[in-house]
């Protein structure tokens, strides 16, 4: 089995639907012409923040997991760098937009104030916002769940020194089912993983990244057999769910299935334009907020009803907006900081 991330374009392919998934969710109450199941369709679309966290485990683990093993102590600092370049450059840049928006709305009254509270702007500067410190979403809303992978990262070189691929996989199991039991005590009685993100974001976070990186620890033991492992899960989380499953557990175990199945079959998804939108898929995410306020600010009278020829432009100025962030933003900041490791030698030192 392959292990590096980018040997499975599917892994990143699937994102880019993520993303656009979200984007409609987003969405979906100003397109009142919508018929009535699609709209229900598109009100599941907070469940695909739940695959990223999952995939973001499963990528982690496959990616990094033996690096950290390896280096021991001194490999966590540049792990720790290489998600700040990853996640924080595009994060400030759209949080300093929204700053400059959200005091033109002040200086004309405009907007709603609770959306932008200034005393908060540091908390979500630093990727803090969702740790319990507040009790609404505010700013850039999305990035509430890039506060919580930021936790994540901060808890996995702990995962990687436990080393699930070492340890009995009966553990793993237990582990696991552990993990969904805490997620159905925590969301119960109703089981709605869409329901109060300030305080429960992080939990719902951390634990489905765990249970990515016990996926991946899985995927890879020598005796497993993923593709029967990932139709099980497909088809018994639905099934599951409509007989009265708690969403808190059917939606984890629905997205480890696809997670497992697209890791063992990348082809499914491994066509050009397909990796491409997983590979902007993060621009898409962290911006569409903006450009939707953008958009309706604009070219919008009534929010509540937007025709199919504007949300139709709506979605080309997305897309666009995630390939222009990706490439002028997200990708240079990454590669600068990259080369700019902390603690690296200075160049004397070196020679």
């Amino acid at each position: 089995m392959s292990g590096r991330a980018n040997d499975l374009p599917a892994l990143t392919a699937i994102r880019g639907f993520a993303a656009w998934y979200v984007v409609l969710f987003h969405i979906r109450d100003s397109i009142d012409w919508l018929p009535a199941p699609l709209h229900r369709l598109l009100g599941y679309g907070y469940l695909a923040v739940d695959l990223f966290f999952v995939l973001s485990g499963f990528v982690l683990w496959l990616s990094y997991a033996g690096r950290l093993s390896a280096g021991g102590r001194e490999a966590i600092l540049p792990f720790l760098w290489r998600r700040i370049a990853r996640i924080w450059p595009l994060h400030l840049f759209l949080l300093a937009a929204l700053t400059v928006l959200a005091a033109l709305f002040a200086a004309t009254g405009r907007g709603d104030p609770g959306r932008y509270p200034f005393a908060e702007l540091p908390l979500h500067a630093l990727l803090l916002q969702n740790w319990g410190f507040t009790d609404t979403l505010g700013w850039n809303v999305p990035a509430w769940s890039i506060s919580t992978e930021w936790a994540a990262y901060l808890l996995f070189p702990l995962l990687a020194a436990i080393g699930w691929q070492r340890r009995p996989f009966a553990l793993s199991l237990a582990v696991a089912a552990g993990l969904l039991a805490l997620l159905a005590w925590a969301y119960a009685p109703g089981g709605r993983l869409y329901i109060d993100v300030p305080r429960l974001g992080l939990l719902r976070c951390l634990a489905e990244f765990t249970l990515g990186t016990l996926l991946c620890a899985a995927w890879r033991r020598p005796a497993a057999a993923p593709g029967i492992a990932a139709i099980v899960l497909l088809l018994a989380a639905p099934l599951l769910w409509l007989a009265g499953l708690p969403e808190s557990i059917a939606a984890p175990l629905f997205c480890a299935g696809l997670v497992l199945l697209l890791a063992t079959r990348p082809g499914l998804l491994g066509a050009r334009w397909a990796v491409w939108l997983g590979e902007v898929s993060y621009a898409t995410y962290l911006s569409h907020t903006l450009v939707w306020i953008g958009f309706k600010l604009l070219f919008v009278a009534d929010p509540a009803h937007v025709g199919p020829l504007h949300i139709a432009a709506y979605l080309a100025l997305a897309l666009l907006a995630s390939a222009l962030l990706h490439r002028l933003v997200e990708r240079p900041a990454q590669r600068w900081l990259n080369a700019r490791p902390p603690l690296s030698p200075r160049p004397a030192a070196a020679a």
